[in-house]
């Protein structure tokens, strides 16, 4: 834009001041849309990087698993590496822990379990599951079930519960963790049942696995890392703990069915810090929906026993909040609240 400095300098002080002040005005009005222009491709832009991806388990386990699933698929659909990165231990709460101090630009994301919502109400905890988190999309959930030696003193849970009334304080059970869906799940059961069971936790699926095929405990509540063997005849399916009989072993029935109403379902999905691009979020959020379209995907879970149960990210922000409630009466149902 051409401008004639000498006529500008030749009015009036307060003429020219105008002038200057409208010039300053166009000029701004011009560099708007340039700015709009950067900002939008800024967004288009990612992601740029990999992203890493947590699952607070182990590696080994069907919980590992699935998510290397579900990291390899959103990284064809983003164009750029999704890592999974493990940090097993704590509940599986240390993914949640991470997003406390992590930028919320999309490059940080993690599991969210359901762990999340009630270990709060146990212990203190470093994070707020709806405060302090994004939630993305829900994408799956867990079968449960619990399993035994094929040598224990019992081959159905009913003579399960009569073997440990006969015999108080002698069953132990291992769990992926204090506070885990596993754990509470049968702690409720076992109040239920007005049996006493001592509780052993262990860091993930994979170490759990070792140890009741080791002969250290003689049973397990778990994920269905266990069905191949329990489909060989080394270990015995005793319940599964869903509303109803998992299509693998419909011959086995439901904890609820066997006369203890304990239903156990936990459904899971993706999540960031705090504070994200809506924009970002949205990207995030198709890339996995797309996902659950996956064959290899949906071959895993199903390998797994693992529903899709797919929550988009409004919806899924409510199950959050909702849950976390939820857990808090399930906590102190139990007894298990934390002391103030």
């Amino acid at each position: 834009m051409k401008v004639e400095t000498s006529s500008i300098e030749q009015a009036p002080d307060g003429q020219r001041r105008q002038t200057l002040q409208g010039m300053a005005g166009i000029l701004a009005g011009m560099a708007a849309p340039a700015l709009m222009s950067s900002a939008v491709w800024a967004q288009d832009k990612f992601p740029s990087k990999p992203i890493t991806l947590i699952a607070p388990w182990p590696p080994g386990g069907s919980s590992d698993a699935v998510m290397r699933a579900f990291a390899e698929s959103a990284s064809r659909a983003l164009g750029v590496s999704v890592i999974v990165d493990n940090r097993p231990g704590a509940g599986g709460t240390l993914g949640a822990n991470a997003m406390v101090n992590a930028k919320p630009d999309g490059y940080m994301l993690t599991q969210l379990p359901l762990g999340i919502y009630r270990l709060p109400h146990m212990q203190k905890m470093a994070f707020d599951p709806v405060k302090d988190l994004t939630h993305i999309a829900c994408l799956t959930g867990y079968t449960f079930g619990l399993v035994a030696t094929v040598d224990a003193p019992f081959k159905t849970l009913k003579e399960m519960v009569a073997y440990a009334k006969a015999n108080p304080g002698k069953v132990e059970y291992g769990s992926t963790g204090t506070g885990t869906t596993p754990h509470l799940a049968i702690e409720e059961f076992s109040q239920k049942a007005g049996i006493e069971l001592n509780h052993i936790p262990y860091k993930g699926s994979a170490e759990l696995m070792q140890a009741i095929l080791g002969g250290h405990i003689r049973v397990m509540s778990g994920t269905t890392e266990f069905a191949p063997l329990v489909k060989e005849g080394k270990l015995r399916l005793l319940a599964t703990l869903g509303r109803n009989r998992t299509k693998a072993f419909p011959e086995i029935p439901t904890v609820k069915e066997s006369g203890w109403d304990t239903i156990s379902e936990s459904p899971f999905g993706i999540g960031g810090p705090k504070g994200m691009d809506p924009a970002v979020v949205r990207v995030l959020h198709d890339a996995f929906k797309k996902t659950l379209e996956d064959p290899k995907v949906l071959e895993t879970l199903e390998r797994f026993f693992q529903p899709v149960i797919y929550m988009g990210t409004e919806e899924y922000t409510r199950y959050g909040a909702r849950t976390f409630e939820t857990e808090r009466a399930t906590i102190e149902r139990l007894g298990l609240s934390k002391k103030s």
